[in-house]
């Protein structure tokens, strides 16, 4: 009797030790796939900095202190 006990606990741990195991096999793929988009994504931003950079910065919209409302008659 005490064996079949053991033998079930046993069977019981095999079990959740496969389904935890597979559980951590599946995180990891997602974790490795989220670095790899992080990474993409890092690559993104260099990129919009780069073009930022470049843009002019005379865009042709005058601030408020530059905008000056016409006369009056």
């Amino acid at each position: 009797m005490l064996k079949r006990a053991m033998d079930t606990k046993i069977k019981n741990l095999e079990e959740q030790t496969a389904i935890l195991q597979a559980e951590l096999s599946q995180m990891s793929d997602e974790l490795y796939a989220q670095q790899k988009e992080i990474e993409r994504l890092r690559i993104d931003i260099g990129n919009l900095k780069s073009k930022l950079q470049n843009v002019p910065t005379d865009s042709g919209i005058l601030t408020a202190d530059e905008d000056v409302p016409p006369p009056h008659y």
